[in-house]
């Protein structure tokens, strides 16, 4: 991990069972260079098959996934599911 940095997931916004709550992280990954400056690749991967496997356990999650750095520094880092991309990126970037 860059830096040593742990990252937390958010609660989504809407519940597990929700019918919108149906997207799957199998799109090609894709991260914007201010999130690979900030969380590094071997963080962001990691994240994104957690993703997977969140999304596999739960028949779907919702489309955006916010991570969050409990101390502050690089704090928050989204996921975003488009259907064939998931984009890794930060708040600013969106």
């Amino acid at each position: 991990m860059k830096g040593g940095i742990r990252l937390k997931r958010k609660p989504q916004e809407i519940p597990l069972d929700h019918p919108d709550s149906r997207w799957r992280f199998t799109g090609q990954l894709v991260a914007v260079p201010a999130a690979l400056n900030a969380f590094g690749v071997k963080l962001i991967l990691p994240v994104y098959l957690i993703l997977q496997t969140l999304a596999w356990n739960h028949d779907g999650i919702d489309y955006l996934q916010v991570f969050e750095n409990p101390t502050g520094a690089d704090s928050r880092l989204w996921f975003i599911d488009d259907e064939t991309h998931v984009t890794a990126l930060l708040p600013l970037d969106y």
